[in-house]
């Protein structure tokens, strides 16, 4: 054990209350404000913006003067017409969109904790991760899907257009790593992080799971409300897979491999299905 610095008397604030004392109070009232704030510049810096441009979004597409399901919402959308400038700017959105996720486990890592495996977000158990994240993938892919071809039909959900890129030589593999930005991004920050800080908290299981769900159904508004459903309902299915086993990984493999199936399938066969 090491020893007590010498030096001046501690003040109060240095000391930890006694309990049930006014300061106790007042210290826990601070920490309580101090986490709150955390939580939303956390998301105030990634997906709540997302979910606030997200309704923006919709709310334009629904006051644009013609139905919803006559409109369109383009993901990965090409940045230039100089095809090696497009690819710095996509490259370049990869690399600053996933600076929210290291805030999110350094923040995580207070008290010496070790972050990624806190939350799960490391290469224990690597082969156990990808078996379950393709499980994962199964459950969630085909009921989306026709979650959207419903939505089409409803009218209440947009052409989505999983890939505006021309077929340069780097854009399959610009949009595998846009996949896994996405899957990395969205796990780590809405199920690791909030499900974890929300807990931390005493919130309760259904209010944390919850809470992710609307959220992550929230930054796909401007897809329509089909997608806002579908993905409110992965929302709910992923996090309580993360409340039981603690671990994200394997919700990052799912999330991945079914943007990886969108987006490169888009990317490759879209013009020969006539989408």
């Amino acid at each position: 054990m090491s020893e007590r610095p010498t030096g001046p008397a501690p003040t109060a604030a240095d000391r930890t209350a006694p309990p049930g004392t006014p300061e106790e109070d007042s210290a826990t009232k601070r920490a309580r404000r101090r986490a709150t704030a955390e939580v939303w510049i956390v998301l105030g810096l990634s997906l709540g913006q997302s979910a606030a441009y997200s309704v923006i979004s919709l709310a334009a597409k629904l006051t644009a003067g013609r139905p919803l399901a006559q409109q369109t919402a383009t993901l990965n959308a090409s940045r230039s017409v100089r095809p090696y400038l497009d690819l710095v700017y996509q490259l370049a959105d990869v690399v600053f969109t996933l600076v929210p996720v290291a805030l999110a486990l350094w923040l995580l890592a207070e008290g010496g904790r070790n972050a990624f495996r806190l939350i799960g977000f490391d290469v224990r158990r690597p082969w156990r991760d990808l078996a379950e994240g393709a499980v994962l993938a199964a459950v969630i892919g085909l009921p989306g899907l026709a979650l959207y071809v419903v939505g089409r039909e409803l009218g209440i959900t947009a052409q989505v257009v999983a890939s505006g890129l021309a077929p340069y030589w780097w854009a399959v593999p610009v949009l595998v790593l846009q996949a896994v930005k996405n899957a990395v991004l969205e796990e780590v920050v809405v199920v690791g992080y909030l499900v974890t800080r929300l807990r931390e908290r005493g919130w309760t299981v259904w209010a944390v799971v919850g809470c992710s769900a609307v959220l992550r159904g929230s930054y796909h508004l401007y897809q329509g409300f089909g997608p806002f459903v579908g993905n409110a309902v992965m929302g709910v299915v992923f996090g309580l897979w993360f409340v039981r086993r603690k671990r994200v990984m394997p919700l990052v493999v799912a999330h991945t491999l079914l943007d990886v199936v969108a987006f490169v399938g888009y990317q490759l066969f879209a013009d020969r299905l006539g989408l």
